[in-house]
Order: structure tokens, then sequence, then C-alpha cells
């Protein structure tokens, strides 16, 4: 017989592909990533965490899932619209909610629309065989108690508690083998609520893995007096209010960024009659935009609400912010971590939004450099990285540690 062709090595290395292929991919270690869309904050802690899990270990599959929007994409685009129309114009209502739901026990028995999240997270679960879950909403954790009692074992599961002090009762309502945490102080009241210090890291808010690259060449950082970076929340009526009350700044020489994102159609009547009126002002409108980071480290004061992951990426960026809006219960934590350190300012009007972004950029922004330095010992750039090694550690101890 003679040697075999290049034909022939080429036709058995199609079979083996075709028969084992699936089989090697479908053994291949899944790392589950687990968010909702209720809110920025679920959602950046989740990308963030998974992005840092790929640049740890390039060769490992990490799967991004909104459990809620996969299983019921109907009630789950319902559901998003009522919060956020609820948290923008009707906070006492929203007080109301994020109050009672500190009695539910989130037990599907009970609340049989949460049926269709447990046999979905369970068809996931088979599917993909994750050898870790990471969960950045806290009701995942009812629905992997469920399985637990169905039979099914979880692998590890991490809870990422995207809260910062006030801590809602819901994040610990069933068990996790790990949770990561934002701060000593976070770690202190998760202690307090009955979880085990051994089973609490203090990691940070994962933000961007974009704050700890180096900036663009072209970036800018300072305009003749200052650079104002406004992310609008609120709604239309105080953000009119709040662009005539900056006007004054704007026309001595000071530049305004608004990013308007996914409220750019609300805002638009807003902000065409803002810029029809006043040509002359340095005003930048951009739509929806990925630079967030950038923007946060090229500005000197941010103009924003006291959401978690806002918080903590204004403390990577270590740009003093001025906060407008405070969500009831849910975020008064938030606001509290930069407010007790002096690394911002609280407003409760337009007009006090305008004072102290001119407090802060005041004197060549002597009180800014100030809240800049007082960031300092709370910065963390890189808290998405820390949580990845952490949740693979828990996974398997010591992986993490021997990537670095």
């Amino acid at each position: 017989m003679g040697l075999p062709s290049q034909a022939d090595g080429d036709f058995t290395c199609l079979i083996f592909d075709c028969v084992f292929g699936p089989l090697l991919e479908r053994c291949a270690p899944v790392i589950l990533v687990l968010t909702a869309g209720f809110g920025d904050g679920h959602n950046t802690a989740a990308s963030s965490t998974a992005g840092a899990v790929r640049r740890l270990h390039p060769g490992e599959e990490v799967v991004t899932c909104d459990l809620v929007s996969e299983a019921l994409p109907a009630v789950a685009a319902v559901l998003k619209y009522l919060y956020q129309q609820a948290i923008t114009h009707m906070p006492s209502a929203w007080r109301l909610v994020y109050r009672m739901l500190e009695k539910s026990d989130f037990d599907p028995d009970k609340q049989p629309w949460l049926l269709p999240l447990v046999r979905h997270l369970r068809d996931k679960i088979e599917a993909l065989k994750p050898r870790v879950i990471i969960s950045t909403y806290p009701v995942y954790a009812a629905l992997l108690q469920v399985l637990r009692h169905q039979g099914v074992s979880p692998p590890p599961v991490v809870t990422i508690i995207t809260d910062s002090v006030s801590i809602h009762r819901v994040w610990l309502m069933q068990p996790s083998d790990l949770y990561c945490v934002a701060d000593e102080e976070s770690r202190s009241v998760v202690i307090g609520m009955g979880v085990p210090a051994d089973k609490i890291r203090v990691t940070g808010f994962p933000v961007s893995l974009q704050f700890i690259e180096p900036l663009p060449g072209e970036a800018e950082k300072r305009a003749d007096n200052g650079r104002i970076l406004y992310l609008p929340s609120t709604p239309a009526r105080h953000v009119a209010a709040t662009l005539r009350e900056l006007r004054p700044l704007l026309e001595n020489g000071a530049r305004l960024t608004l990013p308007a994102g996914k409220h750019k159609q609300r805002l638009y009547h807003v902000l065409r009659r803002f810029t029809d009126a006043h040509p002359g002002v340095q005003l930048d409108i951009i739509g929806w935009t990925t630079r967030i980071p950038e923007l946060l480290r090229t500005h000197d004061v941010v103009i924003c609400k006291a959401g978690g992951a806002i918080m903590h990426e204004v403390l990577a960026a270590r740009v003093p912010a001025v906060i407008d809006y405070v969500v009831p219960g849910q975020e008064e934590g938030n606001a509290e971590m930069l407010l007790s350190r002096r690394c911002g300012l609280r407003s409760h009007s337009p007009r006090e939004t305008a004072k102290a972004v001119e407090s802060i950029l005041a004197e060549d922004c002597r009180l800014g450099r100030e809240m800049s330095a007082n960031m300092a010992p709370i910065s963390v750039p890189d808290a998405a990285m820390r949580t990845a090694r952490a949740a693979l550690e828990a996974a398997t101890p010591g992986l993490a540690r021997d990537a670095g």
C-alpha cells in the first residue's frame, strides 16, 4: 500500500470535524452571565465582567443572557417601559413598589409568571453546562433555588450586587456561592444581613474595560472655562430648565457635551429649541455612544443621576459629579457613597445644578481637583478584572490566580 494522499488526509479531517466537532464544542467550558435590562447597572456589570473573563481566558466561551427578555419578551418590554416611566415620572410610586419588594420571596408557586423563567434557565443550564454562573440581577438566585429543589445541581453561582450601601433584601433571599460587592461599606451591610464574611469579595463595581485603556490621542481635556458633561435622565421639562440655567456658563466659555442616547427622541424638541435659540454656545449633542468612559475622563464635571453604574464610572474616571436625581430607595446609597466623601454635590433644582457646576469649575477647577483627589482611594477602574478573577476562582480555585 502506498502512503495516504493529501486528499485522503483532508477527507479524514473533514469526517472528524463533522462527527466530533459538535461534541468537542459542547464539552468546551462555558461561563454563563445572567443580566436584565432594568436600568443600566445590571447590563454594565454583566458586559464588563464578561469582557474581563474573555481577556483573562480568551479560549473560554462566555454567554451573556437577559433571561427575562429571552423567556418573556413581551412581558419584559412592558415591565422595562413601566420601570423607566416610574423612576422618571413617578418616583413616589416607585418607592412604594421598591419597599413592597422587600416582602416578596419570588416563589414561582405564588407568582406563576416566574415559571417560564425557571424553565428557560433550566434549558440554558442543560444545553450549555456552564462551570460557573455569574448573575447581576437578584431574582435569578431564587430561580436557581427552585431548580435545586427540582433535582438540578447548578454550578457555582457568583452574584454581583450592583447596589451600594443601601442593599435590597432581594439580593440575599436565596444563597450564592460568592457575592461581589462594590466597597467595604457594602460588605459590612451584607454581613449584617446574615451572609458569612468568607462568601463576600470586595471587587468594586465592574465598569467598562475602557477605563483601564489609554485615552485616544485626540481626546481633549479642557475648554477655556471648563468642560461639562450632562447625562440627562429627568423629565424633558427639567432638562430644558437645566439647559437654561447652564447658559451663562456656556456664554462665558464653558463647553457642554450632551449624549442624548436612549433619550434622544423624547428630548428632541427641547434640544432643538435650545440650539436654535443659542447658536453661539459650545454645545455638542451626540446620540447613542460607547464613548462614555472617554467622555467622563475628558470632562471637568458631570451632571447625572445616582445610578449604580454611573456613580462607579464617575469614580473610575475621578470626575466630580453633580447628582441631579436620585431614584428613591434604590439609589440613595449610591449617592451617599460620593457625597459622604466630598466627591460630588447634590442638587434639587436646575438652578442648584448650575450653581454646583459653577462652584466646581471656579478658580481653575480648584474644588473639582479636590474632589478628584478625594476619589483616588475608592476609584477602582479595574473592577471588572477583579470581579472576573473572583468568579473564576469560585469556579476552579487557583485558576484565575494562575492567569494573573
